[in-house]
């Protein structure tokens, strides 16, 4: 029911009446994502560094960004596109609608951008077993005391984040008194200051109408507020009065005059025409649009103030006039403006305090003082540039919040493992069904270990304890590879999945060639790679005594072979989902487990898949020590090495498809691993199509997936290598113009030398 209410647009369209929501559109299938509350305009602006950061920290992990305002969504949308997977509304602080979202998206760390406390988020992501990270903290002068009167309430809702990383020492101090534990709680320093100002470009018709007007000065009202309580004065009206007092004086005077809110470019345009002054609206501009000076640039638009400030002579920062506490200051000062504010920065009052005292910011009681402010600094170029020179240098010396706090999410991601609360329904229904599996499993097990048996040559068995796709067989491969460099024969048995002959068993030396009809598309794969001898049947003990006949193999390789119980192994490697461990921890059908999680109790050793940064995983590590205390943990990841097109003509490095406008399509139990894949090398497809597993390729197919293609604009279809093994002889002629490519990966085994060493004396077998 919560799912079907998530997506239902009728629940969306009654929300977006009342809040401006709209459905969610993201494909969250990758568990393990990092979430990111952002909330405003201003901590949209502040993370883009920060997910920049952690995008490259965390290449194979998905990022969600989620808002509360239809401005901090466009914004978000203009600048986060590149790097956020998904950008969304927040979910209203309800349990309901917040397990609903936590359940869809399944990340592992949740970091909350917001000086709002939000009780309900808080406690759910905990109970999920998720990282909760409060960042860029702040607690105005305003909230202060109304927050305080909850104390009670408060301290034990921020006893829950992992670690609470404030702006000031100010805000330190209020969060601690609200109850915060001091040991999580620490003074990180602004976001806003790690800011960058380089490579910000002024948008085209503001740059065109700068060019052909030549205006000086320029001055930007930045952010302009509505008064707050009785006797403030509109800043519109401030700004409007200022600038007609200024003309006289300073005929080629250009105000850019920026409302902080959407719902007031109206409202100052009506002011403007009614005060008689030239200006155009920045939502009509082109490059050809004129202005007579002294006249009024009005920006109606969101997300373009930042890449103006460049082109100021004199900034003033708006809400500082009215009891509104001011604005940031440190964006112009990055661009080494003079900024004028107003009696009002109590949001900022380090940053204030600081920029006066070393005179970098200039100070005004009434909007009285404003256009002789922005006259002297204009007439005084010695001035502005020595307070313009000293704001930079202030916001300068302050950089390196976003390190620290990527450093902090690096810690509490990898001191997380959530785990997955089925809904109501799913436990009465599957919870049952669960039960019998698990049932089914066991006696299954009991049954067949009486009869199992066991080849002439030791036996390595790799497998998982969850269904799907985890990389066994590419770690099959590998492991073929490097037992053939010790001078090792080495055989593989496998089932053969999906194959389609009538024959019993398929034996096949290294290097000799068998259809895929004959092999299945995984076997078919280690087939290809040519370092060891193939078996494939559904005996695999029948299996590999014909191999051991033909190849008197040293080793053998059990692919997938961790519930084969017919067959005794002197090594079990287990392999797990770094991003979905324990496959939503709950046996199938009500999760994706093959068997109770105290399985691991029988593996010799247990390997780690996509197990991107940090390494080790502290929490998973626990997790698994519970259930088994010695066997020796590694980590290893998918390595991709080259796009190879599908008729074998072309190759491309991994990190340079062939071509920008791809799509993707895969067959796979676990298609999130391949999406994640492509996250990782920075590839974004203009669409994916997930198949069933094992699904054997159709004409019609790939011919809907060629139409898709090209209705989205896309050159390349891009897929994996097993898929390439069930594509038709025919595949690149039935999407012709486009381009098949598959990827061509290998592993890399963290500790790869001690892994093997282990290996060796496990077995007591060396180099032959």
């Amino acid at each position: 029911m919560l799912r079907r209410g998530l997506r239902d647009r009728r629940y969306w369209q009654r929300l977006g009446e009342r809040f401006g929501a709209q459905p969610p559109t993201w494909d969250a299938t990758v568990p393990g994502g990092i979430w990111l509350h952002a909330v405003s305009v201003g901590e949209v602006i502040s993370s883009i560094e920060l997910l920049r950061r952690l995008r490259a920290e965390f290449p194979a992990q998905r990022l969600y960004v989620s808002v509360t305002t239809v401005a901090g969504r466009e914004i978000a949308e203009a600048k986060l596109k590149d790097l956020a997977d998904a950008i969304f509304y927040a979910p209203l602080d309800f349990v309901w609608i917040v397990r609903a979202v936590l359940r869809r998206l399944r990340p592992r760390i949740v970091v909350v951008m917001e000086t709002e406390i939000w009780p309900n988020l808080y406690r759910e992501a905990k109970r999920f077993g998720c990282g909760l990270v409060i960042l860029n903290g702040r607690i105005s002068d305003r909230t202060f005391p109304r927050y305080r009167q909850f104390t009670w309430f408060l301290r034990p809702v921020l006893s829950l984040p992992d670690a609470i990383l404030v702006q000031t020492e100010t805000s330190l101090e209020r969060y601690l008194e609200l109850g915060a534990p001091a040991a999580r709680t620490r003074n990180n320093g602004n976001l806003k200051y790690d800011f960058r100002a380089e490579g910000l470009a002024c948008p085209g018709p503001v740059r065109a109408l700068l060019d052909a007007t030549r205006p000086a000065p320029v001055w930007i009202a930045a952010s302009t507020m509505p008064p707050a309580q009785d006797g403030d004065p509109d800043e519109d009206d401030v700004v409007i009065d200022a600038f007609q007092r200024l003309s006289p004086a300073l005929p080629r005077l250009l105000l850019m005059l920026v409302p902080r809110r959407p719902e007031r470019f109206d409202e100052a345009a009506r002011k403007l025409e009614a005060a008689g002054i030239a200006f155009v609206r920045r939502s009509q501009m082109t490059a050809q649009s004129t202005l007579s000076l002294p006249g009024v640039l009005l920006v109606d638009t969101m997300g373009e103030l930042t890449s103006l400030f460049q082109t100021a002579d004199v900034v003033f920062m708006g809400g500082t006039i009215p009891h509104r506490g001011g604005h940031n200051i440190l964006e112009p000062a990055f661009f080494a403006k003079p900024v004028i504010t107003g009696p009002h920065m109590e949001n900022f009052p380090d940053i204030a305090e600081e920029f006066c005292r070393h005179g970098a910011m200039v100070g005004i009681a009434t909007g009285d003082d404003l256009p002789h402010v922005v006259r002297k600094l204009w007439e005084d170029a010695a001035q502005r540039f020595e307070t313009g020179t000293r704001a930079r240098r202030l916001a300068e010396a302050r950089r390196g919040a976003t390190a620290r706090a990527v450093a902090t999410i690096r810690e509490v991601y990898g001191r997380s493992l959530p785990i997955v609360i089925p809904a109501l329904w799913q436990r009465i229904v599957l919870g049952p069904l669960s039960l019998l599996w698990g049932a089914g499993v066991a006696f299954d097990r009991r049954r067949k270990r009486v009869f199992a048996n066991h080849l002439p040559a030791p036996i390595i068995s790799i497998g998982g304890i969850a269904m799907g796709g985890v990389g066994k067989t590419p770690f099959v491969a590998w492991l073929a590879e490097q037992l053939h460099r010790q001078g090792l024969r080495t055989a593989v048995l496998t089932r053969g999945y999906k194959r389609d002959t009538p024959e019993k068993n398929v034996v096949l030396l290294p290097g000799e060639q068998c259809p895929v009809a004959r092999t299945g598309d995984e076997a078919q794969i280690l087939l290809r790679r040519g370092h060891a001898a193939l078996g494939i049947g559904g005996d695999r003990y029948e299996t590999g005594m014909l191999l051991a006949g033909r190849h008197n193999p040293h080793v053998f390789l059990l692919d997938d072979g961790f519930q084969h119980w017919l067959l005794d192994r002197d090594i079990d490697i287990v392999m797990l989902d770094g991003l979905d461990p324990f496959a939503r921890d709950a046996l199938f059908p009500l999760g994706r487990l093959r068997e109770r999680r105290g399985a691991l109790r029988r593996a010799s050793a247990i390997v780690v898949s996509r197990a991107t940064p940090p390494i080790p995983w502290t929490a998973l590590e626990k997790r698994i020590r519970h259930y088994h205390r010695v066997a020796p943990i590694f980590y290893c990841t998918l390595e991709p090495v080259a796009w190879v097109a599908v008729d074998g003509s072309e190759q491309h490095p991994s990190a340079k498809p062939p071509s920008k406008d791809v799509a993707a399509f895969c067959g796979l139990g676990n298609p999130a691993a391949f999406w994640a894949t492509l996250a990782a090398l920075d590839i974004h497809p203009r669409f994916r199509w997930p198949f069933d597993d094992h699904t054997s390729y159709l004409a019609r197919h790939l011919k809907r997936l060629a139409e898709q293609a090209r209705s989205t604009g896309a050159k390349v279809l891009l897929t994996t290598e097993k898929d390439a093994m069930n594509l038709p002889a025919n595949a690149a002629d039935l999407v012709a113009p486009l381009r098949i490519f598959w990827l061509r990966a290998g592993i890399r085994l963290d500790r790869e030398t001690e892994f093997l060493e282990w290996l060796a004396d496990t077995l007591k077998i060396g180099t032959r």
